[in-house]
């Protein structure tokens, strides 16, 4: 580490890695705090791995920790309650806000947001009670069935008829009482990386399985990731540019990931948003920021500099 990389690592502080969490993707963020905790020592940082707990706030302080690099997926991480904790202390923090963290969480709500704005997304009704599940076979099965506040696919059910439709249903509030019904969407499935305000290359997901569900994500070794995508750069560029008016319509800002599918028709439809999403050395995040000139390092360096704009 040179004298003037030092420097560098010194505007930063002392730096909270905030990692694990009590939601249920609990170790999936112990993973990806893990390699992000390695790539700022690696850089020089100030940086330690902070659990967060009911005692969170009086740790912060206690320990003088200047800045937080938020690496805590689902809820209690990604739906705005640390951000809005960190606020109340003056705490800078990394990634999107209050708001945005809210917003991209609830998918039920992102995408009255994006119909608001004229973003193409699937048809969806919100399922809170039996009477729900007759506007849900209304819009035609197959059916996606998804918690609204939930990620890495869990609770997550393709429904082929009004029984299963029920089934799913009940399943699916085991993690969340909203409970979306999603018309389901045949075609090819891409994600769109965003750091600071650039959309970066897509990656095309292609798995054997009926969508890309927690197994494909995390267990199965069939799941192949295609970066690049191999659409036409036209076509990409027109996609980067919808992935990127998506995330700021939703008020994320400075990283995250936009999921979306293009039918077999050419049409595209926007699914979700993470705006806390897995950061391995093996997630998607970073094979995009590869394909864009972008270490590990330097990424995770870069993610973290979006704290600065705060505070």
């Amino acid at each position: 580490m040179s004298e003037r990389s030092a420097r560098t690592a010194d505007r930063f502080g002392k730096v909270a890695v905030l990692l694990g969490g009590r939601a249920a993707e609990r170790e999936i963020s112990l993973k990806s705090g893990a390699a992000v905790l390695a790539a700022l020592l690696r850089r020089g940082v100030d940086a330690h791995p902070v659990d967060p707990d009911e005692r969170i706030i009086e740790q912060l302080r206690a320990e003088r920790f200047d800045r937080a690099f938020i690496i805590l997926h689902g809820r209690g991480g990604e739906d705005g309650q640390i951000q809005g904790a960190l606020e109340t202390i003056g705490l800078p923090y990394t990634g999107s806000g209050v708001l945005g963290s809210a917003l991209g969480m609830d998918k039920y709500r992102c995408k009255l947001a994006w119909a608001g704005r004229g973003l193409p997304t699937a048809d969806a009704v919100p399922l809170r009670d039996t009477a729900d599940l007759l506007s849900a076979e209304a819009l035609g099965f197959p059916l996606m069935i998804k918690p609204a506040r939930e990620g890495s696919s869990i609770g997550m059910a393709r429904v082929e008829d009004a029984a299963g439709l029920a089934e799913a249903w009940r399943l699916a509030r085991r993690f969340d009482d909203l409970v979306l019904a999603e018309r389901w969407i045949q075609g090819a499935e891409y994600t769109c990386a965003i750091l600071d305000g650039e959309a970066l290359p897509l990656i095309r997901l292609e798995t054997p399985h009926l969508f890309y569900d927690f197994d494909a994500k995390y267990q199965a070794d069939t799941t192949r990731y295609l970066c690049p995508c191999g659409l036409d750069a036209e076509v990409e560029a027109r996609l980067r540019r919808l992935a990127l008016a998506a995330f700021e319509t939703s008020g994320a800002s400075g990283w995250g990931r936009v999921d979306l599918m293009v039918d077999e028709d050419g049409q595209p439809f926007l699914l979700e948003i993470n705006t806390v999403p897995g950061m391995t050395d093996h997630s998607l995040v970073p094979m995009a920021a590869r394909e864009a000139g972008l270490d590990f390092d330097t990424l995770v360096w870069r993610i973290l500099e979006t704290s600065l704009d705060r505070g």
